[in-house]
């Protein structure tokens, strides 16, 4: 087993990871940027390493640096977290020519899950179900209209690197096709550096259900299950659950093990998820995240495995801990994000001092965050501060312990979501499990609530007197001294 490992992310997943090091008995090192100096990551590590400005190019995606910190506190693995340097094939690279093990899988399946084109033939290959789309790259505007024709519109377009929905756009009609593929192109060319991009058939309101998998060095795969990732904006996934509502168990296994086979045909080792839309019965092939998903939680909280602590005795070279005849379903997750965003204003991100923080507690009710009172939300990064997971019997149950979390979950001094997601759980077609990816633009009724329930104050956050501005800067000048003492410098 691994001795030290360094963590080469931030904000939840950092300490998330941190967490299983330290169950497990290993040191853990971590990385920040001067943007970062005061997190909570940085505190919860074992060690911590100055990387640069806060730029994510200029510090945590400078992969140099990232190996060179590594090197310096004699670490001997790396687990890169969700995002950042996670489906980096050169990063994985460089960590195996450093003699470090990355947490994760190996270069080669990283490139091929990375290349949406090259996956899409792979999954064909292994019998996964696809939607129609190019088979090659599009190369112009006369060929994406040869394809676009062919498929039928609507159509989407899709960054053939990349991932997190970004870049794809949505094209009705042929008149339409040529701004969207000059668009789609330069977004992905400036975001990863790859211009290439395809064409798929658009499927109005499916479902987003994702397949957790498992794989290890013997060639055993398993899956733990799946992922309703429906209710999203711009492509964004705001709310996951386990299991879905859609599926019978007839389907679950039968998606549940086309997963596990897709991932096998290409030797996947560690955690990741493959992903499909599903629409009228029929399932499709999405695409495969190679790494720990954001919402993994939703998984763990069903099953009662640890999927990080998994991921981690994989690349030790351990088997798994459990089986697929091991793997039971019990009760039912649900995870709300809960980011530093306006919903109200298109859910534009509101960076600034958290001035307070209460989580929400209690039976069923898991809180991941890096978040604390008189922290900063960066503007250059990702505005999620927590993640709140909320298991039941039930889905009905969890999800009245949903909405109980989120009356308790007080955060002042940034705005957030926590209105749009009490306005999601009160919903009448969430609560029959009506959903699919255009779940937020079809009802109309939320935005409405929302501003309603932003405007009620009946949280328990309302019924906290506000502390006045003397009282205020004394907690402020209190957080400094405590993380001052917490860095050892007396520094202020």
């Amino acid at each position: 087993m691994f001795k030290k490992m360094l963590i080469a992310n931030r904000g939840e997943i950092a300490i998330r990871v941190m967490r299983a090091c330290r169950e497990m008995g290993i040191a853990s090192a971590a990385v920040f940027s001067e943007a970062d100096r005061n997190a909570l990551f940085v505190k919860y590590a074992d060690e911590a390493y100055f990387i640069g400005p806060a730029p994510a190019s200029q510090s945590y995606l400078d992969i140099a640096k990232v190996i060179n910190a590594a090197k310096e506190c004699n670490a001997d693995a790396i687990h890169p977290g969700y995002g950042f340097l996670a489906e980096n094939p050169a990063f994985a690279k460089a960590c195996s020519e450093s003699g470090l093990k990355f947490i994760g899988p190996s270069a080669e399946v990283l490139a091929l899950m990375g290349d949406k084109i090259a996956a899409r033939r792979e999954m064909e290959k292994a019998g996964v179900p696809m939607v129609p789309g190019s088979k090659d790259c599009i190369t112009g505007v006369d060929d994406a209209r040869r394809a676009a024709a062919e498929i039928g519109y609507p159509v989407i377009i899709k960054p053939s690197g990349g991932g997190g929905g970004i870049g794809m756009t949505v094209v009705e009609s042929e008149a339409e096709l040529a701004n969207a593929l000059e668009s789609t192109q330069a977004i992905a060319r400036n975001t990863f550096g790859l211009a290439a991009i395809y064409i798929e058939k658009y499927l109005r309101n499916p479902r987003h259900i994702e397949f957790q998998i498992l794989g290890d060095a013997s060639g055993a795969v398993i899956h733990l299950g799946e992922r309703e990732c429906s209710i999203q904006r711009r492509h964004q996934k705001l709310i996951e659950e386990s299991p879905s509502t859609a599926l019978t168990e007839e389907m679950r296994s039968r998606m549940g093990e086309v997963a596990a086979r897709a991932a096998q045909c290409v030797g996947y080792q560690g955690a990741g998820t493959v992903e499909f839309l599903y629409s009228s019965g029929k399932f499709y092939f999405l695409e495969v995240n190679a790494r720990v998903q954001v919402e993994h939680p939703v998984t763990e909280m069903v099953t009662g495995i640890d999927i990080v602590k998994e991921q981690i005795r994989i690349a030790s070279g351990l088997k798994m801990n459990v089986r697929q005849p091991d793997v039971k379903i019990n009760g039912h997750a649900i995870e709300c994000r809960i980011n530093a965003e306006d919903p109200l204003n298109d859910f534009v991100p509101t960076p600034g001092k958290i001035t307070g923080y209460y989580a929400p507690d209690g039976p069923g009710v898991r809180v991941d965050s890096g978040a604390y009172s008189a922290c900063d939300i960066s503007p250059f990064y990702d505005p999620l501060i927590a993640k709140v997971i909320c298991w039941g019997r039930s889905r009905e149950e969890a999800v009245r312990r949903m909405e109980r979390a989120l009356f308790e979950f007080s955060i002042s001094g940034v705005r957030t979501n926590i209105p749009f997601h009490q306005a999601v759980m009160g919903n009448a077609n969430f609560g029959k499990g009506d959903l699919g990816t255009q779940f937020i633009e079809r009802e109309n009724s939320l935005f409405e609530n929302m501003r309603k329930i932003a405007e009620s104050g009946q949280t328990l956050a309302g019924r906290i007197p506000q502390f006045d501005e003397r009282k205020k800067r004394a907690a402020v000048i209190a957080a400094a001294a405590f993380v001052a003492g917490r860095r050892g410098d007396g520094s202020s």
